[in-house]
């Protein structure tokens, strides 16, 4: 509809604009809400107008080029004062010079400038024919100087300083460099401020941009005695604003239904609530209408679409647009959009399963699979660690190697259980790199617990399809909103358009409950309004996942150029920051629910991953590097120093043989070649057995131990019927024993020969 404008600009000759003045005055429109400016016909002469005329013009603003007040000038008023009453005697004292006299006094000195510049004029006159001229006046009769252009060029060039200011012409026409803008109030003006070509306004004559420049006008009092005006009113009698609505299936933010009763439409919805609150924030009455907007090529009296429908606004068949529009780019080439109402963007929500709690490998998932090789790997290298340094002194460690690499593995899972009793372990190293992997182990087990734990007790979901890109790849149908700009989202996102499908807001949940391959969509693409009020009823098997595709949000549609999107702009902030907002929302959406979907998702944090350990394995790693070089630093140092080891192995054989059966001799072989045993015997010689027992029992009791000096510790149990060549013999083969009569629990250091015979020796008890 079209506004009543209130402002009016006069450019006209004084007498005519002094009568419209006092027409204008008598008529009220000179009041609150209107603004008058007049340019120079006026306001160069305005010292000239009576008191009537000023008194109908208060708060008029007027432009007029400004004399500075130089001293030239100041001389000049001086001068024409004087020459005045000396050629008048007796006569009142005239009117102080205006603009027009100010120019005429300096366009004189230019031309007298000129011609002297041009020197004399000798070419005379050019007079016309009187057989050619077919003019009826004398002035086609006037002689045309030959010296004329000479002049006018000679003219054109001048410049200089005047009393007006700087003379200067540009395409023949006098310049002002400054011109005056006043304000008329009670019975004279007061200057509200000056513009300049180079510096624009300034509240006083400075020329120049300095720091003491002061940029804009002036108070100015406008007609009424009022604020600076808008400029426009709607007419007390005019028509109301036309607001297209949309016509779509209900859903609670725009919902124009027909009513059955009275035939017409009934508009509701949460957008129709906040423009209707809009309205009432505005500072004047905005009279409107809502009328519903449907596509005459559908049957159904569906809307058309939203694209269409601002078009529609743009072509000025509606006075504005009210729904849930979104503010995109293409739509703002042809009308203009207010402040979003909403939040923006574009999102997809996509169904979740359940993951993890049924799954065979459950136990599994709380550690990340590049972490159960970093644990596999500690576990490993403690065991190699263990069994290289403890393998040549600890009988537990020896023997062959199947029997090495089984009692390794089961005393480092040991270790995971209890702290070992037995004291298997006797280096220093050993012992270090047991510790280090027993309190790894012990955070790891408690990390483990409580993520597995959560995992078992809680009811896990995730999310079918994590972004677009899967869903491409997947060649997955995808949904949008009938009528919604999505559609050219995704096109413009490369989505394939047959894989596209278009459902209203109340046939998303049916349509993700199908899936992609039984007639639904594997995810939903919408604006994230919509999201929330479909999420707040089906949070529980449903997320939203993916980036955000940032849009402007829901607002009101206008012309462009409309006057009217400014003031709906800062109403529509009035509403939004206040309370009023609070109070719609929550009648159409309901109080917010909190939607524990997202909670019941893994997320990668729950899962104890490689990266969130790392510093515990790289202090680890570093501990270990550290003892190694202090290991190989002191063994270094002392691997020459075999009678220490030799007394800690007897001592240690000793231990044994208390913890022992009783019923074994121990024979330990000192150094590799050498003649030297020892022999431990903790008991005398049991009695001889019947030849059937005896049988029975050697296969099974009889056993013997050679330990070799070379490897401290190394086990060396060797049975008579698994391994013969370890088996000591003198005398035509027969086992050493110990000679009848040797106390219980005697030490023999024995010299034999290289048959293993005894040559000699030393018991003791």
């Amino acid at each position: 509809m079209t506004m009543q404008t209130r402002v009016f600009v006069v450019h006209m000759s004084p007498k005519i604009a002094a009568r419209l003045f006092m027409l204008a005055h008598d008529a009220g429109m000179l009041a609150e809400g209107y603004a008058w400016i007049v340019t120079d016909s006026v306001g160069n002469v305005f010292s000239t107008l009576d008191q009537n005329t000023i008194s109908s013009m208060q708060g008029v603003l007027g432009v007029r080029p400004y004399v500075v007040q130089s001293d030239k000038l100041l001389n000049f008023d001086a001068r024409f004062h004087s020459r005045y009453r000396q050629q008048n005697p007796g006569a009142p004292d005239p009117a102080k010079p205006i603009i027009f006299q100010y120019w005429a006094y300096d366009t004189a000195w230019a031309i007298a400038m000129a011609l002297k510049k041009a020197g004399p004029l000798t070419l005379g006159f050019q007079i016309p024919s009187l057989k050619n001229s077919n003019s009826s006046n004398d002035l086609s009769m006037l002689g045309v100087s030959l010296d004329g252009a000479r002049l006018i060029d000679a003219i054109r060039g001048t410049k200089f300083q005047g009393i007006s200011g700087e003379f200067v012409l540009v395409d023949g026409q006098r310049q002002a460099s400054v011109f005056e803008i006043f304000n008329v109030i009670g019975n004279s003006y007061q200057s509200a401020g000056f513009w300049t070509p180079k510096f624009g306004l300034r509240k006083n004559p400075i020329i120049s941009s300095g720091p003491h420049a002061k940029v804009g006008l002036n108070t100015v009092i406008w007609p009424g005695g009022s604020g600076q005006p808008r400029g426009w009113e709607w007419p007390v009698a005019g028509k109301k604003l036309k607001i297209a609505v949309p016509v779509k299936p209900y859903n609670r933010f725009v919902n124009a239904g027909k009513n059955t009763a009275t035939g017409n439409f009934d508009v509701t919805g949460y957008c129709i609530d906040i423009f209707d609150a809009v309205m009432q924030e505005m500072p004047y009455a905005v009279p409107y209408d809502y009328v519903p907007v449907t596509d005459p090529n559908m049957v159904t009296s569906m809307t058309m679409s939203y694209s269409e429908m601002c078009r529609q606004v743009s072509l000025k068949k509606y006075d504005a647009m009210v729904g849930d529009t979104t503010i995109i780019i293409n739509r703002s080439l042809y009308v203009d959009f207010t402040l979003p109402y909403t939040e923006s963007g574009v999102q997809m929500v996509v169904p979740m399963k359940e993951n993890w709690s049924k799954n065979l490998w459950v136990f599994l998932k709380p550690i990340d699979p590049n972490l159960w090789v970093a644990i596999l790997a500690v576990f490993l290298f403690t065991g190699f660690v263990i069994w290289l340094v403890e393998r040549k002194d600890s009988r537990y460690f020896g023997g062959s190697t199947g029997k090495q690499l089984v009692n390794t593995a089961y005393f480092n899972f040991q270790a995971l259980i209890s702290v070992p009793k037995d004291p298997k372990v006797k280096k220093w190293l050993s012992k270090f790199a047991l510790i280090n992997w027993i309190l790894l182990a012990w955070l790891l087990e408690k990390l483990y617990s409580a993520s597995l734990t959560s995992m078992m007790t809680v009811r896990q979901l995730q999310p079918t399809v994590a972004d677009l890109n899967q869903l491409i790849n997947n060649g997955d149908y995808i949904g949008y909103q009938s009528g919604s700009f999505v559609r050219d989202l995704l096109k413009s996102l490369k989505v394939d358009e047959h894989k596209m499908r278009d459902y209203s807001p109340d046939q998303y949940a049916d349509a993700l409950k199908k899936g992609s391959w039984n007639g639904g969509v594997a995810a939903m693409f919408d604006e994230i309004p919509y999201l929330k009020v479909f999420m707040s009823t089906y949070c529980r098997n449903h997320t939203v996942v993916g980036r955000v595709y940032k849009t402007g949000g829901f607002g009101f549609v206008f012309p462009k150029g409309s006057p009217l999107v400014a003031d709906v702009s800062r109403a529509i902030l009035k509403v939004t920051e206040g309370d009023r907002i609070v109070s719609i929302e929550r009648k159409w959406f309901g109080d917010e629910v909190a939607c524990n979907s997202q909670a019941n998702i893994i997320e990668p944090g729950s899962v104890i991953t490689w990266s969130s350990l790392r510093g515990v394995f790289f202090i680890t790693i570093g501990l270990w590097i550290a003892a190694g070089f202090v290991y190989a630093t002191i063994w270094f140092f002392q691997r020459g120093q075999q009678g220490e080891q030799i007394q800690q192995a007897v001592a240690e054989l000793a231990i044994e043989r208390v913890h022992g059966d009783g019923d074994q001799n121990v024979i330990w072989r000192i150094g590799g070649d050498s003649h030297l045993l020892i022999r431990l015997h903790s008991h005398l010689p049991p009695l001889p057995l019947p030849p059937s027992a005896q049988e029975a029992r050697s296969g099974s009791e009889a056993e013997s131990a050679i330990i070799s000096g070379d490897s401290a510790l190394e086990e060396g149990r060797a049975r008579t019927s698994g391994d013969s060549s370890l088996e000591e013999r003198r005398d035509g083969g027969e086992p050493m024993t110990p000679p009848a009569g040797e106390p219980n629990g005697a030490l023999s250091l024995l010299h034999v020969d290289s048959q293993n015979q005894e040559i000699g020796g030393l018991r003791e008890r």
